[in-house]
């Protein structure tokens, strides 16, 4: 359970920033606002973690870089149309980071090391979510006004990632124990 919380945590870490961009949209209707406050709590995480002298995986520090990206030109352009497709351009990036071999080694506990060969074939799982997000987002941002637009993207984000997340902590502990068992069996 400590193992399953753990990850949780850093999940939601990775989260924060569009966990704040929707809560203060939703509560104030102002884009600029929250487009603001959600770069500033990304690099404020980032700012943290150098401080502490933690490290910063390339994935983390991708997101920051495309959260000051996206969100300067968010602030730019003030263009509807732009603000709701360019999450597809990021889950695009995002899902071409993910396809890295061994990407999510980084978040497994030492534990998990004899299941890690799951671990990077979720890898790509998580990689195919990114470009199904992206396919999403483009028909949502299409068909939505933008309100409607950010929360269901938001909940969609928000959902899907815990969705995959619980799956894979599921299957992967499912493998890792019939492993055990099996490699108990195989020692007497």
């Amino acid at each position: 359970m400590r193992n399953l919380l753990q990850a949780a945590r850093v999940l939601t870490m990775d989260l924060a920033s569009t966990i704040l961009f929707l809560a203060v949209y939703l509560a104030t209707d102002d884009l600029i606002v929250s487009v603001a406050l959600g770069m500033v709590l990304g690099v404020a995480q980032i700012g943290w973690q150098y401080l502490r002298k933690q490290p910063i995986g390339s994935l983390q520090l991708l997101s920051v870089v495309l959260i000051l990206a996206s969100g300067s030109a968010t602030l730019l352009t003030r263009d509807a149309t732009f603000i709701m497709l360019k999450p597809s351009i990021i889950y695009c990036i995002v899902g071409t980071v993910m396809m890295r071999r061994g990407w999510m080694n980084r978040y497994l506990p030492e534990r998990a090391a004899p299941v890690a060969d799951v671990a990077t074939a979720f890898g790509y799982v998580w990689a195919g979510l990114m470009f199904a997000s992206a396919a999403l987002n483009i028909a949502l941002a299409l068909s939505l006004d933008p309100k409607t637009w950010a929360a269901v993207m938001s909940a969609w984000g928000l959902f899907s990632k815990i969705g995959l997340f619980l799956v894979q902590y599921a299957w992967m502990t499912s493998v890792g124990r019939r492993r055990a068992a099996a490699a108990a069996v195989a020692a007497s």
